[in-house]
């Protein structure tokens, strides 16, 4: 992995009455990478964002956010230090239009009144319009949420992930529910994020044209372990990896 660690996982395990999710799992994400984290369903993927983001405290193990240990912060001061997340289902005010979603996000990172009294519309609209810009969704700014296709509110959602100006970007799920043309569009945005603005992305996705098509690096998963750690090309030629996850080519 070259360029500036931003994220750093070290050694994280944890377990739910009994069962382990995570099993001593190490791995980084530099600045301006995209990396992938794969694996079956039960591998521990979502355990581990959780771990990450402080919706779960790992039983071992550490996080580092830019050379910081954040292990087991709240999920509010990970956003403070520069964490952004989008889930697997898009949540947005959907009586509020796009632009005001963007400026209540805004207003609530800088630990504003107005974003919980719903009173910040028109306060923010510049830095709004910019966000709404990188997200390739500009024109929809006056469009209320709640009459969005589904792979533009993925888009708004992503905007308020961005409001933080995050380090580390976690995308779980980013393309769920979208159509094919959407999900291509939508992570060749987050690449071009990642890129431009030298953000660490980690993402979770199920499809592998996504994954393969637009990931650096892929982390995978199995049985709360990591089996591969490497570049796509190398992943996919993994006979392990093809064995759990991906399926064993015909001879």
């Amino acid at each position: 992995m070259s360029g500036e660690r931003v994220l750093a996982v070290e050694h994280l395990s944890k377990a739910f009455d009994g069962v382990r999710a995570m099993r001593d799992v190490s791995f980084g994400v530099a600045a301006g990478e995209l990396c992938a984290l794969i694996g079956p369903n039960g591998a521990g993927k979502t355990t581990c964002f959780n771990c990450i983001n402080g919706q779960l405290r790992p039983d071992s193990g550490r996080v580092w956010l830019a050379g910081v240990e954040v292990t087991g912060r709240a999920p509010r001061d990970m956003a403070l230090a520069g964490v952004g997340r989008t889930f697997q289902v898009a949540a947005t005010f959907a009586s509020m239009s796009v632009r005001e979603n963007v400026e209540i996000a805004l207003l609530s990172h800088a630990g504003l009144a107005e974003a919980y009294l719903g009173r910040g519309s028109g306060t923010r609209r510049a830095q709004a319009d910019a966000l709404l810009e990188r997200a390739g969704i500009a024109t929809l700014a006056d469009r209320h949420c709640g009459a969005l296709p589904y792979g533009d509110a993925k888009r708004v959602e992503l905007a308020l992930a961005l409001a933080g100006n995050p380090k580390l970007l976690l995308m779980d799920e980013p393309t769920a529910g979208m159509a094919q043309a959407e999900r291509s569009a939508l992570m060749a945005t987050a690449a071009e994020l990642a890129r431009r603005d030298r953000v660490a992305v980690l993402f979770t996705e199920h499809d592998m044209d996504v994954v393969f098509g637009h990931a650096d690096r892929i982390v995978v998963l199995d049985r709360g372990r990591v089996i591969a750690d490497a570049s796509p090309e190398v992943v996919r030629a993994d006979a392990n990896v093809q064995a759990v996850y991906l399926g064993t080519p015909a001879a």
